[in-house]
C-alpha cells in the first residue's frame, strides 16, 4: 500500500471508531434538578392516592395527590432513583401505598388465589357435567309391560273390528 492509501484507511478507521463510540454512548439522562415528567408519572402510577384510595397518585385530582407528585419530583430532582422514591413512600405509609402488592411472601396469595379459584371452579364444573352425562347412560329405558295370550287375542280382535 502506498502512503496515501494507508492514510485513507487510517482515516476511515478513525471515523468508524468515532461513530462506534457515539453510538455506544448511553442516552443523555435528565440532569439533577429537572426530572423527566414521564418518570414522575410512572412512579406516581405505582402509588395509591391516600384520599381517593381506588386511584393512583398519577390519576387522582386531589390536592394530596398533587403534593405527592411534587414530592416525587423533588426526590427525583435530588438524584433518587424511581425505586428509592417508591421505597420512601412505602416506608412512610406502609406496603398499602402500592397499587400492586409485591409478588412475594403472603402477598403472593393475592396473585395466585384468583387463578387457583378459577381452576377449582373449572374442575367442579367438569365433574358435575361428567356426573350428569353418566346418569343418562346408566339408566335403562323402562321395558314395556309383558303381554299375555289373552291380551294379545283381545288386541287382535279390536284391530280386526276397526278394519271393518
Amino acid at each position: 500500500m502506498t502512503g496515501r492509501g494507508h492514510a485513507a484507511v487510517s482515516a476511515l478507521a478513525l471515523v468508524a471508531a468515532l461513530v462506534g463510540l457515539a453510538i455506544a454512548q448511553p442516552a443523555p439522562r435528565a440532569t439533577p434538578g429537572t426530572p423527566d415528567e414521564a418518570t414522575v408519572q410512572a412512579v406516581a402510577a405505582q402509588l395509591r392516592c391516600v384520599v381517593c384510595q381506588n386511584l393512583s397518585v398519577a390519576d387522582s385530582p386531589s390536592e394530596t395527590a398533587n403534593q405527592m407528585r411534587d414530592i416525587i419530583r423533588q426526590r427525583l430532582a435530588a438524584g433518587d432513583t424511581p425505586e428509592q422514591v417508591v421505597a420512601y413512600f412505602v416506608e412512610k405509609y406502609g406496603i398499602w401505598i402500592l397499587l400492586a402488592p409485591p409478588r412475594r411472601g403472603f402477598n403472593l396469595l393475592v396473585w395466585i388465589a384468583p387463578f387457583a379459584g378459577l381452576l377449582v371452579g373449572l374442575v367442579v364444573v367438569a365433574l358435575v357435567l361428567r356426573r350428569w352425562r353418566g346418569r343418562g347412560r346408566g339408566v335403562a329405558a323402562p321395558s314395556p309391560p309383558a303381554v299375555d295370550e289373552a291380551m294379545r287375542a283381545r288386541i287382535a280382535r279390536e284391530m280386526a273390528e276397526q278394519d271393518r
